[in-house]
């Protein structure tokens, strides 16, 4: 008997898990195969903490991961779209519950009793077009995108910071250079006093060294004013005090302080690049979207099930009760809705498109991104090259200026006029210096960063 009918009763588990979401091709990226620069070595996916060098450095991203508000936002996040797949997920499984009910009633001067204890499925969902898991594909791709979001929120803070440290650093040297040039302008200060007392000089040649003076003291006011509000930018994003026991911070001249990068091809950014891989599974997601869209429109098969025992008498319940069970399959087959079946799967077919679009951008996005860092990193290269060469020609004019003057040869413009020069050719370097290292780390974070 059972041999008659068991291949109905197969049938519908073996047809599902079909599927009837369209077949997925990844887009070509809309973007050239090489750089403009021409730079093409091999890409490595290198750990941030062997591209940052500097130990304080390492040391705040370390603490900012652990305690950061907007990475623990996008943490839980994952945490909630992870749930969320957990409870689609469960749709693939039969829900089994244990049923118990009791009833008492008077009817005609009689009184009867029933009692009732069942186990069994409680609407299970036969998935013969893959409607549930389409669904469940598409909760899968959305958790995934999560942890690529979060990944990208941790990417994004660990370049914050080390931007933030580079101009706290740059800010520190600027500091020095402004204490060494109040120190000595100061100094001359002094001196040319006391010559203009002695009637050597004029008050316009002791005012204009006054000038240089008070002119690097609002220097360095502003540099200190810059510095606090860098330290608060670092502080909310470590989230938490900065300990006072860092270690020591490195000088932007030194090589050590940052790794140097190699771009690679630009399709290597496809499997590197966060926001590119979250936009790839968002498009998964809207390409299962669309199956369990086009399941809708075929017949659905429920069934429900329970076994179990009924007896007049509690106390007769498990001994003596009779055996009783449950078995009302349901098919469901949608004849007339308005149109909202397929307005629905119009919808995500457009959803399809939008996220084709915006994985499109995500590339051309990233690799302009690149591509600007890596421009930026060979013009700046010369430019300092070329600075710290005019930096040692000032300083030679203007020792040569100073022993001149000394000798009573030129007058001391050409001291100050040359020290002013020096001043602003040495602040220069110091910002060329933190461009520099701020377009490696906008590099780092173009390229995918590591982990």
């Amino acid at each position: 008997m059972f041999e008659k009918f068991a291949p109905l009763l197969l049938a519908p588990l073996l047809l599902a898990g079909c599927s009837l979401a369209p077949g997925f091709e990844r887009p070509e990226a809309p973007v050239a195969g090489r750089w403009p620069t021409g730079d093409s070595a091999a890409a490595t996916a290198i750990d941030w903490k062997s591209f940052f060098g500097d130990p304080r450095l390492k040391k705040l991203i370390d603490l900012a991961l652990a305690n950061n508000r907007d990475v623990r936002v996008a943490a839980l996040n994952v945490e909630q779209v992870r749930a969320q797949y957990r409870i689609q997920r469960s749709e693939l499984f039969p829900s089994v519950g244990l049923g118990a009910s009791a009833t008492r009633q008077r009817t005609a001067g009689v009184e009867l009793s029933n009692y009732d204890l069942s186990v069994g499925v409680v609407s299970y969902e036969l998935d013969l077009f893959g409607r549930v898991r389409s669904l469940n594909q598409a909760a899968l791709e959305q958790y995934l995108a999560s942890g690529e979001a979060a990944r990208g929120a941790k990417l994004a803070l660990v370049s914050e910071i080390a931007t933030q440290y580079l101009t706290e650093r740059a800010l520190l040297e600027q500091i020095a250079l402004a204490d060494q040039t109040i120190a000595a302008t100061s100094k001359t200060y002094e001196l040319t006093k006391q010559r203009f007392d002695a009637g050597d000089v004029s008050e316009l040649d002791l005012q204009s060294v006054n000038i240089q003076v008070q002119t690097a003291r609002v220097t360095q006011a502003n540099y200190r004013q810059q510095l606090g509000q860098t330290r608060n930018a670092l502080t909310l994003l470590v989230g938490t005090a900065l300990p006072s026991n860092l270690p020591a911070g490195r000088p932007l001249g030194d090589k050590g302080l940052l790794d140097d990068l190699s771009p690679g091809l630009p399709s290597s950014l496809l499997t590197r690049r966060p926001d590119i891989r979250e936009a790839e599974h968002n498009l998964l997601a809207a390409h299962a979207d669309i199956g369990a869209a086009r399941a809708a429109f075929f017949p659905s098969v429920t069934l429900t099930g329970s076994g179990g025992v009924s007896s007049a008498s509690f106390s007769k319940l498990f001994d003596g009760g009779s055996g009783a069970w449950l078995f009302a399959p349901q098919i469901n087959l949608p004849i007339f809705t308005g149109g909202r079946l397929k307005a629905n799967l119009d919808a995500a077919g457009i959803r399809r498109q939008i996220e084709v679009a915006q994985y499109e951008k995500s590339i051309q996005t990233a690799f302009r991104e690149v591509a600007d860092a890596l421009v930026a990193r060979n013009g700046l290269r010369d430019r300092i090259a070329a600075t710290e060469a005019l930096v040692a020609a000032q300083q030679k004019r203007f020792e040569l200026a100073d022993a001149r003057y000394q000798r009573g040869v030129d007058s001391y413009f050409e001291v100050l006029d040359a020290q002013q020069a020096l001043y602003l050719v040495q602040q220069n370097l110091i910002q060329l210096r933190l461009a520099r290292l701020t377009n490696l780390v906008s590099l780092y974070k173009a390229l995918g960063g590591g982990w």
